[in-house]
């Protein structure tokens, strides 16, 4: 049964159970074949939880006929949508001058778009590699108008589904759902772990963020995700609603600043160096475990 905008798991006691929101980024539809067809599953995925996505655009990926009528299909189904920089060039490699530019500029293009309260969110969740950097950059943003768009759970599914659209040009008629549980395995670690953090520095689980992004694995494995989540206990809820907790109001004062909130505000402690990997989420980390598997 359905409650309020959110997958409800049990019958009591579910304020304790925890819970997640979808956060999606980029918005890369020239990675799908047939874009529209993806867009159509996607969509499809959030209809069939009732839940509200928040969508994370590059501005780049919102001009053109094609690119707009995407955004729009999220705006008019009541996703949040939310400024990911026009073109999604990493913070640490541009000026404070060059990168609040490029965060403009996107918002010149999705201003028809963008959700209240507005969010920003940074490329590969990078917010600057000195404190003048960070602390720059957060009162752009404040007097924009913005909130970060932080995540809480942070997962590497950008590079499953490189190597699932790698695997598939190169071997055609490949079994793509031979990728479905290694992923699904995948986000459950990360939302142990990130979970885990968090009733260690908070005293409670937080109502999470997962990333994800806009590509062809989620179109096809999104609702096993979802439904793998409901069936461990955890509730899905709108990405509106997990915002509106205080715990992402918090600005932690790690340098270089980044990574997922709860990564940040371990990190800020200075008690969980063992726990704690640089970056927190890469490529490096999951190569070995498809390559095990053949993927």
């Amino acid at each position: 049964m359905f409650l309020g905008g959110a997958v409800a798991l049990a019958a009591s006691g579910a304020e304790e159970q925890p819970s997640l929101s979808i956060t999606m980024d980029d918005v890369n539809w020239q990675a799908l074949a047939d874009p529209m067809a993806a867009n159509a599953l996607l969509l499809r995925v959030a209809k069939k939880f009732r839940v509200q996505f928040g969508l994370f655009v590059i501005g780049r990926n919102a001009e053109g006929e094609t690119g707009q009528a995407i955004v729009s299909s999220w705006k008019s189904a009541g996703h949040l949508i939310a400024n990911h920089t026009y073109s999604h060039r990493p913070y640490g490699a541009l000026t404070f001058e060059e990168f609040s530019a490029d965060a403009r500029k996107a918002e010149d293009i999705l201003a028809p778009y963008l959700s209240k309260p507005m969010l920003f969110r940074f490329p590969a969740l990078k917010e600057g590699n000195t404190a003048e950097k960070r602390d720059r950059m957060r009162e752009f943003l404040r007097a924009g108008g913005y909130r970060n768009g932080h995540v809480t759970i942070d997962a590497s599914d950008w590079y499953f589904d490189a190597r699932l659209r790698a695997r598939l040009s190169k071997t055609p008629g490949f079994d793509a759902t031979r990728f479905r549980r290694p992923y699904l395995d995948h986000l459950w670690n990360r939302a142990r772990f990130y979970d885990g953090l968090s009733k260690e520095i908070l005293g409670r689980s937080v109502p999470h963020t997962l990333l994800v992004h806009y590509n062809l694995l989620n179109s096809l494995f999104l609702a096993d995700a979802l439904g793998m989540f409901a069936q461990k206990g955890w509730r899905v809820i709108d990405a509106g609603a997990a915002y509106q907790d205080p715990v992402f109001q918090r600005n932690p004062q790690t340098v270089p600043a980044g990574e997922s909130l709860i990564w940040a505000l371990a990190k800020e402690t200075g008690k969980f160096e063992s726990q704690l990997r640089y970056p927190g989420e890469d490529d490096v980390y999951e190569k070995p475990i498809l390559d095990r598997l053949g993927l």
